[in-house]
């Protein structure tokens, strides 16, 4: 049998679609934007009716890219920006808002009273989430209460919730079916990752009805069949679904506990395999579900830092500093001596792990009448690498061993200096799969392996490939040095909406 995955990879400023063979090989592809929102200061949306639109143009582009044809498509994965929170009628399928985004920060204050009111150490236990906005379950309780009617309609019955993931079988099955699996459940602070169900008891706490919320299933396993007349044409089962993370991790070949994996993308995310082990952390750290497979899950500690590629977007839409991404690494290496003391912290939607600090805001220090766009590209750039490596230090200690490498992935990850600056002040070997877009293979290896296209992992170990392979160069000093820097630039950029906002 002629295999051909479509794996759907829904990211947060676009979508891109690809069609794999049964030997992980890329076919095709496609590739469309779609528009950000930001209606007040802190405030992030999208439309999902457009992020509908460009996913029917990705995919439709990835099929004329690859030669397939509707019929041809064996089963479907769909890896996703998490957190992300849409709420729409179940009968007409009309979103009742702007989808949320995981940037987001409205809901800061929520978040400040839930822990004011001593939930946060009982929605740690439960969720393995620390009490943020950048989770899904206070943008839905602020949809159900700011949008006129939406409480009443949500309590009877007639709004559905979900995260993207959800969004999209909805809309790829025309409507029938309301699902989502663990890796994006446990994203919501709605599910209790260890009992492996919605809890009710965060239901109380953040005020969501039971109604709204979508069935959870196995990562890999029929989620349902797409309906020919809502999508491209294509009958096909969803196979597949992990959020974007996650699907990473999986796409890297770590599926033992103890392995690890970086990706670059609008923001880092740093995960750790911790096998079936759901581990807590006391700094900062999320625990959970990475998959779940036949029933069991996996999982992860991870650290989330919400802003590093989209700084590299900002200065090429916002500030026009450079006008395509890849400009950054032959500008940041035109610097002889490196940062000149120029840090760039990137807190637009304040500051992830290790920090979680809500009200940290962007600032670029240690500017003089020298400093020029080849400081801010660098800036970019190694700020990047200072965020992952704060954060593989506190998983270093929370895990209790030794990082002894780091796969890497996502866009960024293309790019040679960051990649060699990050070996450097992580001291470990960083490693560049020939694929970097890892985690939408994440998804396709999931898709067939609930399709039964593979039987186990074990036949996926072949597909990874290295292309390129960074050792550490610089000298411990130096990386302290520079370490120490960024830590007094992160202090001076901690609190201060709470300055600028009183």
């Amino acid at each position: 049998m002629t295999v051909r995955i479509l794996s759907i990879d829904e990211g947060t400023t676009g979508v891109r679609g690809f069609v794999f063979n049964g030997d992980g090989a890329i076919l095709g592809s496609g590739y469309r934007e779609f528009t950000q929102h930001f209606p007040q200061p802190g405030w992030v949306e999208h439309d999902v009716d457009e992020i509908w639109s460009a996913t029917l143009d990705a995919c439709a582009a990835a099929l004329e890219d690859s030669g397939t044809a509707a019929d041809d498509i064996t089963c479907i994965g769909i890896t996703n920006q998490r957190e992300t929170t849409v709420v729409w009628d179940r009968d007409g399928m009309e979103p009742i808002h702007h989808a949320i985004v995981w940037q987001d920060r409205r809901t800061s204050g929520r978040s400040d009273r839930l822990k004011g009111d001593g939930h946060a150490a009982r929605i740690r236990k439960v969720t393995g989430l620390v009490v943020d906005a950048y989770f899904s379950g206070t943008k839905l309780a602020w949809l159900l209460d700011e949008v006129p009617g939406a409480r009443e309609r949500a309590d009877a019955g007639d709004l559905a919730f979900g995260t993207i993931d959800t969004w999209l079988v909805a809309k790829m099955t025309g409507g029938r079916v309301h699902v989502t699996e663990p890796s994006n459940a446990s994203r919501t602070m709605l599910y209790d990752v260890r009992k492996g169900h919605w809890s009710d008891e965060m239901l109380g706490i953040l005020d969501v009805p039971a109604s709204v919320l979508p069935e959870v299933l196995d990562s890999a396993g029929e989620f349902g069949v797409t309906d020919p007349d809502a999508f491209l044409g294509i009958r096909a089962p969803i196979t597949g679904i992990a959020g974007d993370q996650q699907a990473a991790l999986f796409g890297q070949g770590a599926w033992a506990a103890g392995t690890s994996k970086n990706t670059y993308g609008t923001g880092s995310f740093l995960l750790l395999n911790t096998g079936t082990k759901a581990v807590d952390s006391d700094n900062g750290l999320l625990t959970s579900v990475a998959w779940q497979i036949n029933g069991q899950p996996t999982y992860c500690l991870e650290g989330a830092i919400f802003i590093t590629g989209a700084t590299v977007q900002w200065l090429r839409d916002q500030l026009g500093v450079i006008s395509s991404a890849e400009e950054t690494e032959a500008l940041a290496a035109e610097l002889p001596d490196g940062n000149e003391g120029v840090y760039l912290v990137p807190a637009f939607a304040g500051l992830g792990a290790p920090h979680w600090d809500q009200y940290a805001r962007a600032m670029i220090i240690g500017m003089t009448r020298g400093t020029d766009r080849r400081h801010f590209a660098r800036g970019a750039l190694e700020a990047m690498a200072y965020q992952v490596t704060e954060v593989a230090r506190l998983m270093e200690r929370e895990a209790k061993q030794d990082l002894q490498e780091l796969r890497v992935d996502g866009g960024a990850a293309a790019n040679d200096l960051l990649c060699q600056f990050q070996a450097d002040l992580l001291g470990v070997t960083v490693l560049r799969p020939r694929f970097a877009e890892t985690t939408v293979l994440g998804a396709a290896f999931l898709a067939g392996l609930g399709a039964g296209v593979w039987s186990s992992t074990d036949e996926l170990a072949s597909v990874w490939q290295l292309d390129q392979e960074f050792q550490p160069q610089m000298e411990r000093h130096e990386r302290r040095r520079l370490m120490d820097g960024w830590r007094a630039a992160v202090d001076r950029a901690k609190g201060w909406a709470h300055v600028t906002e009183g």
